[in-house]
């Protein structure tokens, strides 16, 4: 069962957003700034620890590519030195072994670093299945107050795109980091062993390398934030939009919704392009900066070379050292995007798992069993914001197999004392007992099997009808489905379908009328059976013959339930035990139909104004 917010809307409903004012970047901003990109990083490597024997694998693999690739410039320097300019003579055999040496050393990194390739891909598909499962495992522990202030598109845009980014970086980045950081100090030692004169001439560009990193990062990193964050609104957009399509061609508002999504996609546009171009300034100059210094590198080496001081075989030795140690940072220059828009993603990520979960059950909870359906509150207040409280000290008491109905106005609090019931929210004052026992002393678990729901905005899955019946009780026979089904009156209209109760539907298809999704949802809370029945508008979608049919069968059902019923249409509650008028935040009135009128109130003027005639009595106070 779903929450309600304030006005008594359930949150988990497609809202069409407040189109009268705001952009809908405002509207849909994420309330909680991302936190640091250090932060994040250090994060996902304790993450990737879970895998540490893979890794460390991978790590050493990666080592010894690297390693064989660092012996190759040597072997090639040695090669050159086997021909004897002044003689025009090649010493053919140690040629030879050098080639070969050379094959197998290519052979040999070509197969670590396909092996590895094979491991890496592993271990990133499994850190991405672990961050979507703690991702989604967390979804089903928020309070449902999260919902009323999230897009339900930006939130699958970070179970899906976010964590995609995670993905593809750490499957690029993981052994391409290991093996730059080994390249950079490899060929380093290599370069101060062939000559530190040409090492101290390769080192006058660094400086430039991390000053141009350095300023284009602070640069790009906004950007790439900005830009995740706009992606999420972007689904946003679509979500709603789509779900809510019906509404939009009604009041013709294509043109405005049309409008609404170029605002925000021409604001990704923006971000992303902004977002690229200083990624992208990266690899040109890094390219200018390691052409600079192949050139200083090359000059020095020949005066060195004319003077006799070095070999030309070593200066092509440390020239290749040399591009080995300028690519590592041509590579990390060439991930500095995907590196950035990865950490963005991974923050909104973290976001959410960061999120306050609902208060954990009690230790040492006894199991609640054998359920009468006595129902108490005492005193009880909440509010879904500090500005107004929906309810103020409320005390009632229901005993078991009484029916109950709760009438007002919209956004009285009628929803809100459901929701309080089943704990889907925490009361801000007061206590709520079931057979004398506070709901906060039972878990979660056995409290929510005490409750049959049927809700006014129906909720189905995708699966056969057979299937969304048989959602509340699993283990229910076809039998027990069929009679249930029966008992809600959907056995003839699903009868009449070509597959019957096999037949396909889906959450949010139209295959089904609202009527006839509503008698499955009736039927799902027939068979499930628990002690308490809760019927929010539970008849609201079908026709009047049908309407006073599932009144007979729910009259059978709740003969033996502690039940409470909301409705507009009065008529379908006149023949509750009690009930319960609520404004202003309270109790206005109860007592049985007759009773109500009898004292001609606040239930007398909603009564007679649905019939369509009468004097309109002024509101009630507490």
């Amino acid at each position: 069962m779903a929450g309600a917010n304030k006005s008594g809307n359930i949150p988990n409903m497609p809202r069409l957003g407040n189109r009268m004012g705001g952009s809908p970047h405002q509207r849909f901003q994420p309330m909680a700034k991302p936190k640091n990109s250090r932060g994040t990083m250090l994060r996902l490597v304790r993450m990737f620890g879970r895998w540490k024997s893979s890794l460390i694998v991978a790590t050493v693999l990666t080592i010894i590519s690297a390693s064989v690739s660092l012996t190759t410039p040597l072997l090639i320097g040695k090669a050159i030195n086997t021909f004897n300019t002044k003689k025009g003579t090649v010493d053919k055999n140690v040629l030879t072994v050098i080639l070969t040496a050379l094959v197998i050393c290519y052979i040999v990194s070509w197969i670590i670093d396909t092996s590895n390739g094979i491991l890496m891909a592993r271990v990133t598909q499994n850190l991405v299945k672990s961050i979507r499962t703690d991702f989604f495992s967390k979804l089903q522990r928020i309070p449902l107050n999260f919902y009323d202030t999230r897009a339900h598109g930006d939130t699958m845009s970070r179970i899906t795109n976010d964590v995609d980014n995670i993905s593809s970086t750490v499957a690029q980045t993981t052994t391409q980091l290991i093996s730059s950081i080994f390249s950079i100090t490899g060929s380093f030692i290599m370069m101060l062993y062939l000559s530190p004169v040409l090492t101290l001439v390769a080192l006058i560009t660094i400086p430039l390398v991390f000053m141009l990193t350095k300023t284009i990062a602070r640069h790009s990193r906004k950007y790439f934030k900005s830009q995740q964050n706009m992606l999420g609104v972007l689904n946003g957009v679509i979500e709603e939009n789509i779900v809510g399509l019906k509404m939009v061609k009604s009041f013709n508002r294509q043109q405005k919704v049309l409008e609404e999504f170029k605002e925000v996609n021409g604001k990704l546009c923006e971000d992303s392009t902004k977002a690229q171009i200083w990624a992208g300034f990266l690899m040109p100059f890094m390219n200018v900066i390691n052409n600079l210094s192949f050139t200083f590198i090359a000059c020095a080496g020949g005066v060195l070379t004319v003077n006799k001081i070095l070999t030309v075989g070593v200066v092509v030795s440390f020239l290749t050292y040399s591009k080995q140690f300028g690519m590592p940072l041509n590579n990390i220059a060439g991930m500095f995007n995907t590196i950035q828009s990865a950490l963005a993603g991974a923050e909104r990520v973290f976001e959410i798992l960061d999120e306050e979960e609902e208060a954990a059950d009690k230790q040492d909870i006894k199991e609640f069993a054998d359920i009468k359906g006595k129902v108490e509150f005492r005193n009880v207040s909440f509010a879904y914001n500090s500005h107004r409280n929906v309810l103020n000290n409320i005390s009632f008491q229901v005993e078991p197999g009484e029916v109950v109905a709760l009438v007002g106005e919209t956004g009285a609090g009628k929803t809100t004392i459901v929701n309080l019931l089943t704990r889907f929210y925490e009361t801000n004052e007061g206590e709520i007992l079931i057979d004398d026992t506070s709901i906060t002393d039972i878990s979660r678990k056995d409290l929510r099997s005490c409750f049959s729901v049927v809700l006014q905005d129906t909720c189905l899955f995708t699966g056969t009808i057979m299937d969304n019946i048989r959602y509340s009780k699993p283990e229910a026979t076809d039998k027990e489905v069929i009679e249930a089904s029966k008992m809600a009156h959907a056995h003839e209209f699903i009868s009449r379908l070509p597959k019957k109760y096999n037949t396909h539907i889906t959450g949010s298809s139209d295959n089904l009328s609202q009527g006839q999704r509503q008698l499955i949802a009736i039927a799902r809370a027939v068979l499930c059976n628990a002690p308490i029945l809760i019927l929010d508008e539970a008849t609201s979608s079908v026709d009047t013959k049908t309407e006073k049919e599932i009144q007979m069968a729910l009259l059978r059902l709740m003969s033996n339930h502690t039940s409470f019923l909301i409705a507009h249409r009065l008529s379908t509650i006149r023949d509750a035990d009690r009930i319960f008028v609520i404004g202003n935040g309270c109790i206005l009135e109860h007592g049985t139909h007759w009773e109500l009128m009898k004292i001609k109130g606040i239930y007398y003027n909603m009564v007679i104004n649905q019939m369509g005639f009468g004097e309109k009595f002024n509101d009630g106070v507490c």
